[in-house]
């Protein structure tokens, strides 16, 4: 067996992404997304690709500075589906978290759902520590385009960064 090496980068991502980011979710999650880079000049967000040397993102995800005072909350964090286990999920959350520590903030957050173990495991073993539970809810779209509420619990975990 051979392995194979990913030559990784992690950039801004732009509104010329969304097309080649299919893989992250249904058109409702897309546009949610595009929503959330008008953000991005305002300084509230930032909101990362992870490329392979094609410059096509295989990963996303966003920074925001607003949710809680001091810390840069992780959220919409997707790696490309026959992508995952290959370290982008840890690639991406490492550059995230280089984005906070840039702007002087020592606290990284993010909220992963309790029916998602494997994330979980995953910010464990990056450092996070989980200290509550909340419950979470969004629109969801269908196959067939009609919207349903999705509701979840999550567990909210924190890094100090160094």
């Amino acid at each position: 067996m051979t392995d194979v090496v990913l030559r990784l980068s992690a950039r801004d991502l732009v509104h010329a992404d969304l097309a080649s980011c299919g893989w992250a979710g249904s058109a409702l999650h897309l546009a949610n997304v595009a929503e959330q880079l008008e953000r991005v000049p305002s300084g509230e967000v930032d909101y990362l690709a992870v490329c392979t040397a094609t410059g096509i993102p295989v990963a996303k995800g966003g920074v925001d500075y607003r949710v809680k005072e001091g810390a840069g909350t992780l959220w919409q964090l997707a790696v490309h589906p026959a992508l995952r286990s290959c370290g982008i999920g840890t690639f991406l959350v490492e550059a995230a978290e280089l984005r906070i520590r840039n702007r002087g903030l020592r606290h990284a957050e993010l909220a992963v759902e309790e029916s998602n173990p494997r994330a979980r495991a995953l910010y464990e073993r990056l450092g996070y520590v989980a200290y509550d539970r909340r419950p979470d809810s969004w629109d969801e779209q269908a196959p067939d385009g009609s919207l349903r509420r999705y509701e979840t619990m999550c567990t909210v975990m924190r890094k100090e960064l160094a």
